[in-house]
């Protein structure tokens, strides 16, 4: 079978402001300044880098500003290596190949509050939401910022502390707010059309999940930096991976991952955080009993689809459409 190829879109760096704090924004436009693909507000997409690193970032600008893609780095010095690589080597006019965005909170309903969420650089999404919020006239939302001594993207946000709809929340003078109580004046039975959404890191998104216990999953939104670690399950059992298109079947030892028996036979697929919550690896199923490890499919998505980094199985054989 031939290599699954990588879909991305061609965009060349426009611009590369330095917003200080250790953040760089990059806007990436079509080489012939054509519409980019569309997406929602707070999406994300995969840059290809030149180095070959793949990375996902979460796009910072309103939908409707269609001919860019913008993205804020946080330069990590001890990270994975992306965002080393798009401060020190990246420059204006470099061409960067960018994944279809995935992702995003859908803003359906005219009558919705939202509650944002943010930790330091997890801003980045909410700004997208933010842009589009004001832009349809909606008001009833309200970001905090959780940060240390300073506020991330200060500029960017200026038009939303102007109107009043930043509480930046500073923790070297008062430590972390209790997230629960930054939902807690909202009663998802009396307002059941409040959504409460959150970016940030790990510790602060499992204190926003438990407070959110018992609001409707589709009210929900949660977007992370990184994975969280997966279990070992004890019980995990071999089981052959059929690829329906193929003709394929691939065993799956006890304890190894879809995504290595695939790599193992030379089959590759997307992918960027290997860990469930980016979206770059998701395939279709159609036979079998998927077990879902993902952070970011929907139960509808999980009727049809499952993410290879993550997924197991419950059955003693899976079909893929592949």
């Amino acid at each position: 079978m031939s290599k699954r190829p990588i879909t991305t879109v061609k965009t060349v760096v426009e611009s590369i402001d330095d917003d200080g704090h250790g953040i760089k924004v990059f806007t990436l436009v079509d080489p012939d300044r054509w519409e980019l693909p569309p997406f929602k507000p707070g999406a994300h997409v995969d840059l290809h880098l030149a180095n070959g690193l793949v990375r996902t970032y979460s796009l910072c600008n309103d939908p409707a500003d269609n001919t860019r893609y913008v993205v804020a780095v946080k330069r990590e010095a001890d990270g994975r290596g992306g965002s080393i690589a798009l401060h020190e080597e990246v420059m204006i006019g470099d061409s960067i190949g960018v994944s279809l965005p995935r992702g995003g909170v859908v803003l359906d309903s005219p009558a919705a509050r939202y509650i944002l969420v943010a930790g330091g650089i997890g801003v980045t999404p909410y700004l997208s939401v933010a842009s589009s919020l004001r832009r349809i006239g909606h008001d009833d939302f309200t970001l905090h910022v959780i940060a240390r001594e300073k506020l991330p993207l200060k500029h960017r946000l200026a038009p939303l502390i102007a109107e009043g709809r930043v509480v930046w929340h500073d923790t070297s003078r008062h430590g972390r707010p209790e997230i629960a109580a930054l939902l807690g004046q909202v009663c998802p039975d009396k307002r059941p059309d409040t959504v409460i959404a959150c970016c940030g890191p790990e510790s602060m998104i499992s204190d926003f999940e438990q407070a959110a216990e018992g609001w409707p999953a589709h009210n929900v939104h949660v977007e992370r930096f990184v994975p969280p670690p997966l279990a070992v399950d004890p019980d995990a059992k071999p089981y052959m991976l059929v690829l329906a298109r193929a003709g394929t079947e691939i065993p799956v030892r006890a304890g190894q991952s879809m995504l290595s028996a695939l790599e193992d036979v030379g089959i590759e697929v997307p992918t960027s955080c290997c860990g469930g919550i980016c979206g770059a690896c998701k395939v279709g199923w159609l036979e079998g009993r998927p077990l879902h490890r993902d952070r970011v499919l929907s139960p509808y998505e999980r009727e049809r689809f499952l993410m290879v980094c993550v997924a197991g199985s419950e059955s003693e054989r899976l079909v893929l459409d592949l």
